[in-house]
């Protein structure tokens, strides 16, 4: 007797409502998770409103914002370093959701998805997205927050910035989930964060003007501008006011593509950094 022929790989098909299934699965269970971890969430507002509420008020006599754009006018301290803080939270969001990608890829769900038929490209998009959706719950809260501190932003300004924030969101989430390729223990991937998100948030533009850093130092300028960061809380910054800022825009669009084709290249199970470790792929 002959055996049963199976269908070819090229000829099989994958149903558009699986991938939906999928998507709204991991944004799902994201959801739940950040709602049981209630300190994830007020450690994500505590972080952004001590800036606010004790450093802005010492700084506001030291710090001095003259009018740059897009400011029409002076504005307090409270007020200019608000976009860095929202960039902030999503800093500190897409290296978090990172981090638990770390213990997912090695028992938790993201172990049984990296081994199942739909594209890895797709699964580890998925997963930024659930965690930009998280991150968006979070900087809409803050600014909340923010509002009866008297940071008042242009109505129109809370609508205009989503764009912004999905971009920066997707990179900073790339960028987590690039890193989270290199490492296979959470303590370890826990330790390099701090490595990573306090130089590029001081090294930037949240908390005090360029030109500013250019009177003090020529080659801290120059790190600062060379940060992606910086670009994501001038991007956030003109959002927040109706603007649009395209150098901006297209160095966080381009940084996003580079982070995320650098992310899929990482958990390919035949060329990525991955493949080189031994992980859940190898059960492939």
């Amino acid at each position: 007797m002959r055996e049963p022929q199976l269908p070819h790989p090229a000829r099989f098909r994958l149903p558009l409502a699986g991938f939906l299934i999928v998507l709204t699965g991991i944004c799902w269970r994201e959801g739940l998770r950040f709602l049981n971890q209630r300190g994830r969430f007020l450690s994500a507002l505590v972080r952004p409103l001590v800036w606010l509420f004790i450093f802005a008020a010492g700084f506001r006599s030291v710090l001095g914002v003259s009018i740059i754009p897009p400011y029409e006018t002076y504005v307090l301290y409270e007020v200019y370093v608000t976009p860095g803080l929202v960039a902030m939270i999503q800093l500190f969001n897409g290296l978090q959701s990172s981090l638990s990608m770390v213990y997912d890829r090695e028992v938790g769900a993201m172990r049984i998805l990296l081994v199942s038929p739909y594209p890895r490209w797709y699964l580890l998009v998925c997963k930024l997205i659930a965690g930009i959706c998280v991150s968006l719950l979070q900087v809409y809260a803050f600014l909340a927050v923010a509002w009866f501190w008297e940071v008042e932003l242009p109505p129109i300004g809370y609508f205009t910035v989503i764009p912004a924030l999905l971009l920066t969101g997707l990179m900073l989430g790339a960028m987590g989930l690039l890193m989270s390729s290199l490492f296979r223990q959470m303590e370890n991937f826990a330790s390099v964060m701090n490595f990573v998100i306090f130089p590029m948030f001081f090294a930037s533009s949240a908390l005090y003007p360029l030109w500013r850093v250019q009177e003090s130092s020529l080659t801290l300028w120059w790190i600062c501008t060379l940060n992606p960061f910086t670009y994501a809380v001038e991007l956030i910054r003109f959002a927040l006011y109706g603007q649009f800022a395209p150098l901006p825009a297209l160095v966080v669009a381009g940084c996003a593509l580079v982070f995320l084709a650098a992310s899929i290249l990482a958990y390919d199970p035949s060329a990525g950094v991955m493949a080189r470790r031994g992980g859940p792929e190898t059960a492939k």
